[in-house]
């Protein structure tokens, strides 16, 4: 007989998620939510209590936690509704949790995933912002408390299944000890692939979360717009698997058919492969080492037909290069880098900057700050709060990022 999994979700009403309970709700023997989380969006957290009947449900905002609160009691249902980020932290670490879904975007994530990293849970990763701000800090929790990490990105999810078993990443030159040469992570490119630079100063929010490929929230849809999120990827590979910047390589992949791979010293190349579904991952990781149904549609390679490939465009897409150049530099850079797309992103949004302001804010902010080194979560934290203040600083003066 399967054992029950106890499951908390950072981040239960975002696409992530959403497709985590998914796969949860295929398979009732396997899986218990003990704990749901959201930012604000109460309806949404409230249907889904309703439908997996947590033992909390946790909101960031005071005032939509008073209404998720106010329709349990009408609603009879016996779940504790929590307010604060402290309470994130709280579910995260449950005693009787054993896996948690880290899924809330950005660096508001970061805190409760260390708790649970702390509280030795298995960690299903897909809060990239965790390895971005805190690598150091985060692995060395991870190893120390004896967590189990599995990525969720689709494409370090096909990089985890595609090396080999006796990878391991705390192993100084693990990649060349197991016969890796180079990782390639995949990259779609996003709906402004073939773009022009004077069509891409013409871009709208609306056109930028259109993505081809992916349903996605509309911040990680403009970071893939963007390329920003492939260099966020590179720098949590980089993590992850224990790889320099030179090791790993983006590939543009239109159809997100191949979702990254892994070149051997022998020639070799293993790749994974499946419809652009995050059920496909999300699934991988519930169940690992087993498999299980995800719901995802098997892939058709006689319907795929063709599968390209091109060298990432640096020029149209500088926020990749920068996140290689942050990567490179170390201790605070990626913080800041992270710090100043968060700022930059919500600014493009609310249409105060410009697409093409995007990389070259975060360039201004690199550049002010001095990079020091990182041997605490502290030192993270003040570098994320002086790139915050340095790139609403610059936007103030929108002379130049109009």
């Amino acid at each position: 007989m399967t054992n029950i999994s106890h499951l908390t979700i950072l981040g239960s009403t975002g696409s992530i998620g959403v497709s985590t309970l998914d796969v949860v709700a295929r398979h009732p023997e396997r899986y218990r939510v003990l704990a749901l989380t959201a930012q604000s969006q109460d309806n949404t957290l409230f249907e889904q209590c309703i439908r997996f009947a947590p033992r909390y449900a946790v909101l960031i905002d005071e005032g939509a936690a008073t209404r998720l609160e106010q329709r349990i009691a009408g609603a009879g249902l016996d779940v504790e509704v929590l307010c604060g980020a402290a309470a994130l932290e709280r579910v995260a670490s449950l005693p009787e949790v054993d896996t948690v879904m880290a899924a809330i975007v950005g660096a508001a994530g970061l805190r409760p995933t260390l708790a649970a990293a702390r509280s030795g849970k298995k960690i299903l990763l897909a809060n990239k912002e965790a390895l971005v701000m805190a690598g150091r800090v985060f692995m060395d929790l991870v190893q120390e408390h004896g967590a189990t990490l599995l990525p969720i990105d689709s494409e370090h999810n096909a990089i985890f299944q595609a090396l080999p078993h006796n990878y391991s990443r705390h192993q100084t030159d693990s990649l060349t000890a197991s016969g890796v040469s180079k990782i390639l992570l995949t990259a779609s490119g996003g709906p402004f692939l073939n773009a022009t630079l004077s069509e891409l100063q013409q871009v709208t929010p609306e056109q930028a979360c259109a993505h081809p490929n992916w349903a996605m929230g509309r911040k990680i849809s403009v970071d893939s717009a963007t390329m920003i999120n492939k260099g966020l990827e590179v720098i949590e590979a980089h993590w992850l698997f224990n790889a320099s910047a030179d090791a790993i390589q983006v590939v543009v992949h239109p159809q997100s058919i191949i979702h990254s791979l892994v070149q051997y010293v022998d020639g070799s190349v293993l790749a994974q492969l499946g419809n652009p579904d995050m059920r496909t991952p999300i699934a991988y990781a519930l169940a690992y080492p087993e498999r299980i149904e995800a719901g995802a549609e098997p892939l058709d390679l006689l319907k795929v037909a063709t599968l390209d490939f091109v060298a990432p465009d640096f020029i149209r897409f500088p926020g990749l290069a920068l996140a290689y150049q942050a990567l490179r530099a170390g201790g605070t850079a990626p913080a800041v880098l992270n710090a100043a797309n968060e700022i930059a992103v919500a600014a493009f949004l609310n249409k105060q900057i410009s697409f093409l302001a995007i990389p070259r804010l975060i360039e201004n902010v690199l550049a002010d700050l001095p990079v020091t080194a990182v041997n605490t979560l502290e030192d993270v934290l003040s570098a994320d709060a002086a790139a915050r203040v340095v790139a609403n600083d610059l936007i103030k003066s929108t002379t130049y990022l109009s």
